[in-house]
């Protein structure tokens, strides 16, 4: 019986143990996976560059594209984010040869692509009949260089310019003439909009500061011979020829009053301040001057930084517009993120409000869409360099600090001449100089204010 009751106990026991040995263990609660946030849409904005990448301005033509290369890249480094969405900015470059045609041919491409914004066109002669068609598809377009007034007097809401135009630098070069003297000058241009707008402004000035024109004559942008217009102009006299155009035939005309044995000296404006205008004039091209809208880049809070970032990349030397080109593609950029948009018809009211200091200056637009301010510099060519010699024009902001210079200036000297026998007359001096200090300090003050 006993034997039986520990039979039947083991029984039990190894039945319980078995039971316990099949109960499997509950597994653990899941951990909740951390919570990966959505990842944010990309966005590709095209910008459009057109500028002339064959024929005899490439030369300027890659010296822009070149520089919203830069830009380009500067800005997807910054990994900018817009409208939610992160942006890679993309660039569709395309060459209109110079010509006015062709202009509108890559305009309708751009278009049709539908670019974001567009750069350009480098000549005013592209850059007027294309402004309609971007206009019409309500593209914001920023020219850096088409200096030609009628670009931003059409009425065009899309249109605007980081450069002075031609009326602002027309202007300055009469003056600048008839500073050095002159009393005639003959005037040569290459009938395109910005050569022909060039001359046709500076005509005005000339003439407005007594300067006689004894000789008015025309060429074509692809010419290279200009010894029978030179030789008419020889038989004029004039004291200066004064050539509206570009570089590729400013330089050969430049060598060949030279050869011609004419004795006039030679201005022109931004079209031929350029290296190349020294390389294709040669020896002819020593003394001459030029002029360029704008300060020196040596002169600037961001030129120096710029120039030593362009020639390190790219290998050579700002040609002439690239500064330009840059901040126009920086004011595109700038506007899309104040709008928080990259489409053109929400940022392209932010253009117009644009505030910003540029690689080439300040930057605001007038209700035209033309820069505000419009300095003019004046060049020497010299030594191979263009040497600069002084900036005229400008906003009322710097013709005050101007005055803030020469009044103190003044003070300087009035206190230099005070001594022992001169006490009194000396310390009015410094006081009416301290006057005219405040006083010039005060219009600086209203000019911000008014800007």
């Amino acid at each position: 019986m006993q034997a039986k009751l520990s039979v039947v106990a083991l029984s039990v026991v190894a039945a319980f143990a078995l039971s316990a040995c099949g109960e499997k263990e509950a597994p653990p609660a899941p951990v909740a996976a951390p919570v990966v946030p959505a990842a944010k849409p990309e966005i590709v904005v095209k910008l459009g560059h057109v500028a002339p990448m064959t024929g005899p301005q490439a030369h300027l033509g890659k010296d822009n594209e070149s520089a919203a290369i830069l830009a380009i890249e500067e800005l997807n480094s910054q990994a900018l984010e817009i409208g939610g969405a992160k942006v890679k900015f993309e660039l569709l470059a395309e060459d209109d040869q110079a010509d006015p045609k062709q202009g509108t041919i890559v305009a309708q491409k751009l278009v049709d692509a539908k670019v974001n914004g567009v750069v350009g066109h480098l000549n005013s002669g592209t850059t007027i009949p294309a402004s309609k068609l971007y206009f019409d598809a309500g593209l914001p377009q920023v020219s850096p260089s088409a200096t030609n007034p009628k670009y931003t007097q059409q009425g065009f809401t899309t249109a605007f310019r980081v450069m002075a135009n031609d009326v602002q630098q027309g202007k300055v070069l009469g003056e600048f003439a008839a500073k050095q003297g002159v009393k005639t000058v003959a005037i040569v241009d290459d009938r395109t909009a910005y050569g022909q707008g060039l001359a046709d402004e500076f005509r005005k000035s000339a003439e407005a500061n007594g300067i006689k024109v004894v000789a008015d004559e025309y060429t074509n942008d692809k010419a290279t011979d200009f010894k029978a217009i030179l030789t008419k102009i020889k038989s004029k006299k004039a004291d200066l020829v004064f050539f509206g155009g570009m570089d590729a035939q400013g330089g050969p005309l430049a060598k060949q009053m030279k050869e011609l044995g004419l004795k006039a000296k030679f201005l022109g404006g931004d079209g031929v301040c350029t290296p190349e205008f020294m390389k294709l004039g040669g020896p002819a091209t020593e003394g001459q001057f030029c002029s360029l809208p704008g300060v020196p880049l040596e002169q600037l809070a961001k030129g120096p930084e710029f120039k030593s970032k362009f020639t390190a990349k790219f290998g050579y030397e700002i040609q002439l517009y690239a500064p330009n080109v840059y901040d126009a593609v920086m004011v595109i950029a700038d506007s899309m993120k104040r709008a928080n948009s990259v489409e053109p018809a929400k940022y392209l009211p932010e253009i117009g409000k644009t505030n910003m200091e540029g690689v080439s200056g300040k930057i605001e637009f007038d209700e035209f869409g033309d820069l505000k301010g419009g300095a003019i510099s004046i060049y020497k060519y010299q030594g191979g360099t263009l040497a600069y010699v002084e900036t005229l024009g400008g906003s009322p902001v710097a013709e005050a600090v101007a005055e803030v210079k020469d009044a103190a200036q003044a003070v300087a000297g009035a206190a230099t001449a005070v001594g022992a026998d001169a006490v009194k007359s000396g310390a009015e001096a410094v006081k009416t100089g301290a006057e005219a200090v405040k006083g010039a300090a005060d219009t600086v003050k209203a000019a911000v204010e008014k800007k």
